[in-house]
């Protein structure tokens, strides 16, 4: 497994410099929503997922390191999650969470618990 969450794994092609904003986020038993943001930095690298009405228009952090392809032909980011783990993630609000650490830990521990991203 992946020891940095934070960070996209070796060997996934990520459109440097692009903007995959709106592509489409597939988890391993079906869509879970659009990139609404992204980050590609250094140990600091996450998608913010749009949920629309899978789970009432609900944003999620999703750390890059869960990431397992990027589809730049069918604009389709595919990650090691299941709909399930979306769904029970800890709640995002994007004003309060992007930048608070103490957030960060804990989705760091709840993906880790969960068997992703470690």
């Amino acid at each position: 497994m992946h020891d940095d969450m934070w960070a996209y794994r070796s060997g996934i092609v990520h459109p440097t410099g692009e903007d995959i904003t709106g592509y489409t986020v597939a988890a391993a038993d079906g869509t879970i929503g659009k990139v609404d943001k992204h980050s590609a930095d250094v140990s600091d690298a996450y998608l913010v997922v749009d949920t629309g009405p899978w789970i009432f228009g609900r944003e999620v952090l999703i750390p890059a390191g869960t990431v397992t392809r990027i589809d730049e032909a069918a604009h389709t980011v595919h990650v090691d999650l299941s709909k399930d783990q979306v769904k029970d993630s800890p709640e995002f609000h994007r004003d309060r969470h992007l930048g608070d650490p103490d957030y960060r830990l804990a989705m760091s521990d709840y993906y880790g618990a969960t068997g992703t991203g470690r």
